[in-house]
């Protein structure tokens, strides 16, 4: 196909997705522009960023660990409505960075480094809940919609437009790299976006029967972590002042303490530790 050619169904094919993008209510009443792509192709999409993760991280050797994490995420999920609940992959990937993340498709990752700073399977679950809300927010839908409306959508966009749009248009899009570097998965969220990940995701743990006041302990290990490191957490480079974080937590965790006592009274008493 000529050049020009593929430049113009390109375009096409672009305009005709950004014109089935739609405005829908975020969990915590915020407008959000999504649509973009279909959930069946996000799913593709962060199965594909999972699996480079994978090929690029090794997985740890220490079983506790895996353990705790698997346990973490099966009982957050079953929180989550019916249409979320189930097939979640869990992995806990050797890196000394203190992170995790998560994935459309159900995909969950940690790094080993983060047990420095969580130091039971509360302060655990404040990481994990907040990486699972920013799923269930549909944020990686919300940024990619986003992006396809900015310069570079073709790199963007190239893994989906191929298997919609034909192996022409994927081929001209995916010369921009991996589907990592075209969606930007792993990086910060918006401030918005991680403020809402975490009322979401304390939300989120106390319902499972986790104590929601190991979100604020979690956080306070990171600024203590940063302060003694040269190399300050990533996780503290997404908000512009973690103090002011802490006190939000701290409110929250306050209003959903009765939540998480509930949980605990009907039987979810979670033994990931």
């Amino acid at each position: 196909m000529p050049h020009a050619l593929k430049t113009a169904s390109l375009a096409l094919a672009i305009s005709a997705i950004v014109a089935a993008c739609a405005t829908t209510t975020s969990p915590t009443g915020r407008t959000q522009v999504v649509g973009g792509v279909s959930q069946e192709e996000l799913n593709q999409l962060g199965t594909q960023a999972f699996n480079e993760v994978k090929a690029q991280k090794r997985p740890t050797s220490d079983a506790r660990q895996q353990r705790e994490a698997q346990c973490i995420v099966a009982a957050i999920t079953q929180q989550l409505p019916p249409n979320w609940q189930g097939g979640w992959e869990t992995v806990v990937f050797q890196d000394d960075e203190p992170n995790a993340f998560a994935l459309p498709g159900g995909k969950v990752g940690v790094y080993t480094g983060i047990f420095r700073v969580a130091k039971n399977q509360d302060q655990l679950a404040g990481v994990i809940s907040h990486e699972i809300g920013h799923v269930i927010s549909r944020h990686h839908e919300e940024r990619i919609t986003r992006q396809m409306g900015a310069q570079g959508a073709v790199q963007v966009l190239g893994a989906l437009l191929g298997s919609r749009y034909g192996s022409g248009i994927g081929d001209v899009a995916m010369q921009g790299g991996s589907v990592l570097a075209q969606t930007g998965f792993l990086l910060p969220g918006s401030r918005q976006q991680e403020s809402e990940a975490d009322v979401v995701g304390q939300q989120l743990m106390a319902q499972a029967g986790f104590d929601p006041r190991g979100a604020v302990d979690l956080w306070t290990n990171m600024i203590a972590a940063s302060n003694s490191s040269s190399r300050p957490p990533q996780w503290l480079s997404t908000h512009p002042n973690p103090e002011a974080r802490i006190r939000e937590l701290q409110q929250r965790a306050a209003s959903l303490v009765p939540v998480y006592e509930q949980a605990r009274a009907a039987g979810r008493r979670p033994k990931c530790g």
